[in-house]
């Protein structure tokens, strides 16, 4: 990216990219994707980009890197519990590792980090909501890579993927529901279905009809709606 355009222009050329994620359906893997492909992008220097969502104990929940090599960097932090994507996580704000060699803060992290061939780390939190929903990280080759108008660059950026991500982790979420819902009201059709052919055939009434289907169910350990199903099925057949 053009390091001379002013920051608006950088933030607002990723920021047309990423809000076409909520004109469509995507998956929150997909919208990581996009998100860390374009943090590389945003950042000048950065030589590889990660982004990682984490539950309330910090563990990974989902994640996105460029390439192989970010996210061996980014399990070694999950690994030894210690390291700037973890600590931006938890403190929500931004660390930057000018380099990896004689890094104090993670001594165990840098250490093994610096025969990646990378020296150099920015990262920030994901913070949407109130909640912090995990942090977004780049890397570069050189000592130094990074500075203080990265750091701010990264950071805003980072603001606008949390309320992506969070928006697109809702929308998720509510058509999982929504097909939970539609396949719990199929469930209730075909018992009712078979309810309906046991009082036609047996001369029942439903809550005698319903408590047959009950018993059948717990006698042969079967599911009452697989049951149900069966039921139905059969008679369908026979009535061909």
């Amino acid at each position: 990216m053009d390091q001379d355009l002013p920051l608006a222009d950088e933030l607002a050329a990723v920021s047309v990219r990423m809000s076409g994620l909520l004109l469509s359906r995507e998956t929150v893997r997909t919208a990581l994707s996009l998100v860390t492909a374009l943090a590389g992008e945003a950042v000048p220097g950065a030589e590889g980009a990660g982004v990682t969502l984490l539950d309330e104990d910090g563990r990974r929940a989902t994640a996105a890197a460029t390439d192989p090599l970010v996210q061996e960097l980014d399990a070694l932090q999950y690994e030894l519990r210690e390291g700037p994507c973890l600590s931006a996580w938890e403190q929500r704000r931004v660390f930057r590792v000018d380099d990896f060699a004689g890094e104090p803060r993670w001594r165990r992290w840098a250490g093994a980090a610096l025969a990646s061939g990378m020296r150099a780390a920015l990262s920030a939190p994901l913070v949407a909501g109130g909640g912090a929903l995990g942090a977004i990280k780049v890397y570069g080759r050189e000592p130094f890579t990074f500075g203080e108008r990265d750091e701010y660059l990264l950071t805003m950026f980072a603001a606008q993927a949390a309320i992506l991500l969070a928006n697109v982790r809702s929308f998720e979420n509510a058509r999982k529901l929504s097909d939970a819902l539609v396949e719990q009201m199929r469930g209730r059709d075909v018992i009712s279905m078979a309810k309906g052919i046991l009082m036609a055939r047996e001369h029942l009434d439903e809550t005698t009809a319903f408590a047959l289907l009950a018993r059948e169910s717990q006698d042969g350990n079967k599911r009452l709606r697989d049951l149900a199903t069966a039921l139905v099925r059969s008679t369908a057949r026979r009535d061909r």
